[in-house]
Formats: C-alpha cells, sequence, structure tokens
C-alpha cells in the first residue's frame, strides 16, 4: 500500500500534519485579544464552543476557522506532494496527514497533550480529504442539531455516519472511510461525558434558556459553567468545593 510514497512524504504527512494540528488557535486568539485563556472557564477546553463562554463571538468563529482549516491544510499540502500519482497513493498520503493533524489537536505538545473535542477538524479535514462526505456530514449535524437541539447529539450522529457515507454512498478509497471512522470513534471517545448527561436528560440545548434547562444556564455544551457564573459555581479556587 504504501510503495508508492517515498519516506519522506510519509515522514513529512506525520510530522507536518501533527504539528499543523497542534497549533492551538483557541488559546492563541484568546491571549491575542486579552480576553484570557479558554482553559481558565467553562469545560476547560480549546474549542470554538468554550471560547464563545469568553462572550466574544467573533473569538469564537475564528477559532472555528483555525481548528478546521488547519485539518484541511495538511490534507492540502499532502495533495500537492501527490499530483500526478493514482488515486489511492493520493488518498493514502491525504489520509495519513489529516490523521496527524486530527491527533495533534487533540493531543497538542503544546500544551502537555491536552486538547479538544475535535468536531471542528474533524469536519475541516473530512471536507478537504473527500469534500462530498465532508458536506453531506455537515448537513447532517446542521439537521439533527435543528430537529433535537443538542449541539453534541448532532456531532456524534454527523460524525458516526461520516464513515457509512464515505463507504455506502460516495465509495472513496479505503484510506478516507478509515480516516473518517478513525476519527469518529475518538470524537464519540472525546464525548463521554455528553452522552452521560444526556442519558441523564441533563445536557445543554442549543439556545436554551428555561428553568428546566438548568444545564444550558449553568454548564454549556462541554459541560463547563459559563463565564458570569464561574466563581459562584466552584467557589474563588475553581477546586469544585462549595462555598462556605
Amino acid at each position: 500500500m504504501f510503495e508508492n510514497l517515498t519516506n519522506l512524504q510519509i515522514v513529512g504527512a506525520l510530522a507536518g500534519g501533527y504539528l499543523l494540528g497542534s497549533i492551538p488557535f483557541g488559546v492563541i486568539v484568546m491571549r491575542a485579544a486579552g480576553a484570557g485563556d479558554p482553559r481558565a472557564i467553562g469545560s476547560g477546553n480549546i474549542g470554538a464552543t468554550n471560547v464563545l463562554r469568553s462572550g466574544r463571538r467573533g473569538l469564537a468563529a475564528l477559532t472555528l476557522i483555525g481548528d478546521g482549516g488547519k485539518g484541511a491544510l495538511a490534507v492540502l499540502i499532502a495533495w500537492m506532494a501527490t499530483r500526478g500519482a493514482d488515486d489511492q497513493t493520493q488518498a493514502l498520503l491525504t489520509s495519513l496527514a489529516g490523521s496527524a493533524a486530527f491527533l495533534g489537536h487533540l493531543f497538542p505538545v503544546w500544551l502537555g497533550f491536552k486538547g479538544g473535542k475535535g468536531v471542528a477538524t474533524f469536519f475541516g479535514t473530512l471536507i478537504a480529504v473527500a469534500w462530498p462526505v465532508g458536506l453531506l456530514a455537515g448537513a447532517t449535524w446542521i439537521a439533527v442539531a435543528a430537529l433535537f437541539r443538542y449541539s453534541s447529539l448532532a456531532a456524534l450522529v454527523a460524525v458516526a455516519l461520516g464513515p457509512l457515507y464515505s463507504a455506502l454512498l460516495f465509495h472513496r478509497p479505503l484510506p478516507v472511510t478509515i480516516l473518517a471512522a478513525g476519527m469518529a470513534l475518538l470524537v464519540c471517545v472525546r464525548h463521554a461525558a455528553n452522552i452521560r448527561r444526556m442519558l441523564k436528560g441533563e445536557e445543554p440545548r442549543i439556545g436554551g434558556s428555561k428553568r428546566g434547562d438548568l444545564a444550558a444556564s449553568n454548564l454549556g455544551h462541554n459541560g463547563g459553567p459559563t463565564l458570569e457564573s464561574q466563581a459562584d459555581y466552584y467557589g474563588d479556587d475553581k477546586s469544585g468545593a462549595s462555598k462556605p
């Protein structure tokens, strides 16, 4: 499978993709804007959802674009390195680069290997490596979010269907389907807490503000308190102990 690729291409795709994926855009944009560090608010996650808890929608949008774009860029560079190669070879190298970028986002070397949940990077990578699959997965997210008002549920359904779209609807090369399946598995693992909250009926809904949606007002998508209520929720030391 790898006979048409050079060692330099393989190592370059893996190392370059990982380093690109490790760029923590959420941390960078918030610090650059003087808005603090996303790891100190809400869920402590570096993704766009948690950046949004700072109240800065523009910063959240930049984070979303950056997190998705770094996966797409890794795939694009690998694609350029295999121009003229057969489809299978090109799919293999781009999938290697995309998987490395995705792992870089989840386990960034710059942040002690504590990264995000991977949803934006999943979509950016998948759109770049197989755009019909990525766009259909994105449309799935929108449809599920509109129907059920759960961002986490929408993400889980979309990523779970991504590999099926790749294999059954668009008949993409095997490396692309393996990439989609691997990313989907890791996204689901990263959303274990969200799954538990959904089973308990405690997962916040998109735009939820009713009294019954306590999680929506206090926890947010990833399980952390909103920026405004964080001190009241955790106490001054954020240790999780109740205030006296």
